[in-house]
């Protein structure tokens, strides 16, 4: 792959910062509303389990 051909590749486009605003916006438009509310399921499921994570790290650390 020569250095032209390199930079004409299209994931060069989201590597600025604008660029990485047009993915994100065009993945916005092209998931729907139902994939979405999936997707905010699973972040809050993570978090909860991060925090539940941490005040058991926490507990074990203050008893021991």
């Amino acid at each position: 792959m020569t250095k032209k051909e390199l930079y004409a590749h299209p994931g060069w486009k989201s590597c600025t910062f604008k660029g990485a605003e047009m993915s994100t916006l065009l993945l916005g438009l092209q998931t729907t509303f139902r994939e979405k509310l999936e997707w905010l399921e699973e972040a809050e499921t993570l978090t909860l389990r991060l925090r539940a994570s941490r005040e058991k790290a926490r507990t074990r650390k203050s008893q021991g």
